[in-house]
């Protein structure tokens, strides 16, 4: 399948639009707003987990996996959402995950009983209370083992407690898993992201990490491929029209040549969260530094260079249901508002890969600078509020850091008007709109020639216009510059070159190399730029310039 030149977008659905007035978003409302999907050019919609869940982690802890919760609505729902989604040729993608379940699934609660044979589907380990099997830390906090008393055992929950993971191992648990995913390509689904999917084989040995919080051990375990190519083989494979993404935690890029590479017989595509640990002062997600911008382009670039030469392929994101705005953390939500959101999203879409755009990240949506602990839902933000204060921080000094950092950022309510909650609902929302929803909303943009929104809509058309952008190979350049982020692309005759400014700052770059016949195809400031061999650029400016006929007529990328 040629996926190159597609465009996923991606629906938090508690969020995105409430059809029912409960303050939950829905089914229902998705449904309502496959028309606006469509206007912006999305090939796709990766719908965040809507199953039978007690939303301890927001529906990534799966109590069911073939049934819908009814806070987001029924079956016929969803029949009816993906007919239409079919009628205006937008594609669902579904949010799978199969590293744990809620500890309220069927499964878990007969482990919980004594029945053997579902104690074998998770991964309990005899011990003392007191005791766990290892020091891993949960992903959430504490300690990654949880004690039952009746069983005096433990079991591993790499995230929440109520979050049990999967034994893998055992054959009867993937047949289990492939059984669900048959289940929603006989629904007609055409796609899905596997959720933290390189965590689903465990060391052959369970033993202490003294150097880290556990992850160098039980990431991109030993049988890895061998589980992804059976699910494939068993499942997705069996079709050649199935878009497939996988949220890869903690990876390497050598695991990825093989997860997403052409040849093997695995997934599509994959997400790596490398370049979103660049403001992470000593790699620690709870504590505060500027982004290292330099860091950023060496992550951005050496990725780009190793996937198309492993013929493997990227997922391209800035923002999802579990990371800050963008805006807010690279760009400058105050001062340069919309220029550094345009700039962001054209280093996205002109990179290799298959770019992703997280609802509200097309208008400019920025974090929700909530400053009291109580405002917030995540149950990740929450934990490490306790936990910084009972470090020694002062609740001012914790809260500044939840601020930047909680998961919430990207889970506000989508902002479709200045009417109340942003026209998200009429009832009370599940979590507070951000008070700026009267000015940066849909509808203020949707009409505005110059909004955030349409130059999103400018960045999905070129995908789809020019080849170079959907195949071509990247060539980094300016690689040390300091404000600088530039990279050209080559396909057969064509070329792009792609030239943005990530600060307020003006700055000049000097081009030594041939620029003649550069036209200028995009930008945010000014379509009329024409090239300079010492080129000024203004605060945030980004440009992408074309040009064809110069190349000798190689081919790059997939074709």
């Amino acid at each position: 399948m040629n996926f190159e030149d597609k465009v996923v977008y991606q629906v938090y659905p508690k969020s995105f639009y409430d059809s029912n007035n409960d303050g939950i978003g829905d089914l229902n409302g998705i449904t309502e707003k496959l028309d606006y999907i469509k206007y912006l050019g999305a090939d796709y919609i990766w719908i965040t987990p809507f199953f039978i869940s007690p939303q301890r982690d927001n529906g990534y802890d799966v109590a069911d996996y073939c049934n819908i919760d009814p806070a987001y609505g029924t079956m016929e729902d969803f029949d009816r959402l993906s007919a239409e989604a079919k009628k205006r040729g937008i594609g669902i993608m579904l949010d799978m995950v199969f590293n744990h379940t809620s500890t309220e699934h069927k499964w878990f609660k007969k482990a919980l009983a004594g029945e053997k044979k579902f104690q074998d589907f998770y991964i309990f380990k005899k011990g003392e209370k007191g005791n766990p099997p290892t020091n891993w830390a949960s992903k959430f906090g504490g300690n990654a083992w949880e004690y039952v008393e009746e069983l005096e055992s433990y079991y591993l929950h790499l995230f929440d407690k109520t979050q049990a993971d999967l034994n893998w191992e055992n054959p009867e648990v993937r047949e289990e898993i492939y059984k669900v995913v048959k289940f929603w390509l006989d629904k007609g689904v055409n796609g899905f992201r596997f959720d933290v999917v390189n965590l689903i084989s465990k060391p052959e040995k369970f033993e202490n990490d003294y150097e880290g919080d556990g992850r160098r051990v039980y990431t991109d375990g030993p049988k890895i491929h061998e589980y992804l190519k059976g699910l494939n083989l068993n499942t997705f494979g069996q079709k050649n029209d199935i878009i497939t993404v996988g949220e890869m935690s903690s990876t390497s890029m050598e695991n990825c040549f093989k997860y997403s590479g052409k040849k093997e017989n695995e997934l599509s595509m994959v997400f790596n969260f490398h370049h979103l640990k660049v403001d992470y002062k000593n790699k620690d997600k709870w504590a505060l530094q500027p982004f290292d911008f330099q860091e950023l382009k060496d992550i951005l670039n050496s990725w780009q260079i190793g996937m198309q030469e492993h013929d493997a392929w990227s997922a391209l994101f800035w923002c999802n249901h579990d990371q800050p705005r963008v805006v807010s953390r690279f760009g400058d939500d105050k001062n340069y508002w919309k220029k550094s959101a345009k700039m962001l999203g054209t280093v996205i879409h002109m990179l290799r890969g298959t770019p992703y755009i997280y609802q509200g990240e097309e208008i400019g949506m920025t974090n929700a600078y909530f400053d009291n602990i109580s405002q917030y839902r995540d149950v990740e933000s929450i934990n490490y509020h306790k936990i910084l204060m009972n470090n020694g921080l002062s609740n001012e000094e914790a809260m500044k850091i939840v601020m930047e950092r909680s998961r919430d950022n990207g889970r506000t309510p989508m902002q479709w008007s200045d009417e109340i909650n942003g026209g998200f609902s009429k009832g009370t929302p599940w979590i507070e709109s951000i008070k700026n929803y009267r000015d940066i909303n849909v509808k203020n943009q949707i009409d505005d020639e110059y909004s955030i929104l349409n130059y999103y809509r400018k960045l999905v058309a070129l995908r789809k216009k020019y080849r170079v952008i959907a195949l071509g190979k990247t060539i980094p350049l300016a690689e040390k510059d300091k404000n600088i982020y530039m990279f050209k692309r080559e396909f057969k005759n064509e070329e792009l070159l792609v030239i943005n400014n990530f600060y307020g700052n003006s700055c000049e770059v000097d081009l030594d190399f041939d620029i003649e016949g550069f036209e200028c195809i995009l930008s945010n400031e000014d379509m009329n730029k024409k090239l300079d061999k010492n080129l000024r650029l203004e605060a945030y400016d980004s440009f992408v310039f074309y040009r064809k006929n110069k190349l000798g007529g190689l081919e790059y990328g997939r074709d």
